[in-house]
């Protein structure tokens, strides 16, 4: 797949799949797998980022997939024998659909009773599968550790204001925070704070709870557009149909280095924390 930086500086292109990627790709999912009998359930190693269950192919073969759902960046497939497959598609996962044939980078196998084929296919092996119980799912490590999701009715200013009280850390390194929000990465928090005219580097205890609102409102605004056209292309990224996604062609200031912000100034670029960060000086204060 052919990143679709306008500027060819890949640096940046190989950002991990965020919300609407994930979202988008249980979507994909529940039209294939909602109410379906998995006949075959093979791993094709016995680990991706962290090892995969030993139990995995015999706690869900012959299981019936009863609910899927997302947590921040982690995709949840519920079944009728009280487990929960829970995956992160890491930097490079993807879900492929009916693939026409099976490559080394598929690590797991999927056949339902209705002759579909699924393949969770990740080169890099940064992602993760585990199995938990359904009843209690909330209480899986990382989900204790999160905040809100940021399209979730917790996530308002009054909440963002009290998370961010006395904060000396920078409001895009504070949006990155899973404890803070859960799901946000970089591509979207550096579109949201451009939407909302917030500089990156603003300290984020010192924002007022009237651009706090903005902010919110943004965020939940670029999310619901990227999700809405099935998320950004990136390197390794698309949806499990196999299409792309297109939002990355509506971005307002990432990977637009050089060019023109929507309100007339110049994009540009700075590096924090080994990311890199997109906004336009005229107009986030």
């Amino acid at each position: 797949m052919v990143p679709l930086s306008r500027t060819g500086n890949s640096a940046y292109m190989g950002a991990m799949p965020e919300l609407p990627e994930v979202e988008t790709t249980v979507a994909g999912l529940r039209s294939v797998l909602h109410d379906t009998l998995l006949t075959r359930v093979e791993p094709r190693r016995a680990d991706l980022r962290f090892p995969i269950p030993p139990d995995l192919r015999q706690r869900l073969t012959g299981a019936t997939v009863t609910s899927l759902s997302r947590r921040a960046k982690y995709g949840l497939i519920g079944t009728d024998r009280g487990d929960t497959l829970i995956f992160h598609l890491g930097m490079s996962g993807r879900w492929r659909i009916d693939p026409a044939e099976i490559g080394t980078h598929d690590h797991l196998l999927i056949e339902t009773g209705s002759g579909r084929l699924l393949a969770l296919n990740d080169p890099r092996r940064f992602g993760s599968l585990d199995l938990v119980r359904s009843e209690g799912w909330e209480e899986y490590a990382p989900f204790t550790r999160m905040g809100p999701e940021p399209l979730g009715p917790d996530f308002t200013a009054a909440y963002l204001a009290d998370a961010l009280q006395g904060k000396a850390t920078s409001i895009k390194a504070a949006l990155l925070d899973q404890r803070i929000v859960a799901g946000l990465g970089n591509i979207y928090v550096c579109e949201a704070l451009n939407m909302a005219g917030i500089a990156p580097t603003r300290e984020a205890g010192r924002i007022g709870r009237a651009r706090l609102a903005l902010l919110v409102e943004s965020i939940r605004t670029v999310l619901a557009a990227a999700i809405t056209a099935g998320g950004s292309t990136l390197r390794d990224y698309a949806r499990p149909n196999g299409e792309l996604g297109y939002f990355s062609k509506q971005w307002r200031v990432y990977g637009r280095e050089g060019e023109a912000c929507p309100c007339g100034g110049t994009v540009r670029r700075r590096v924090d924390g080994g990311r890199s960060t997109f906004y336009c000086p005229r107009c986030q204060k």
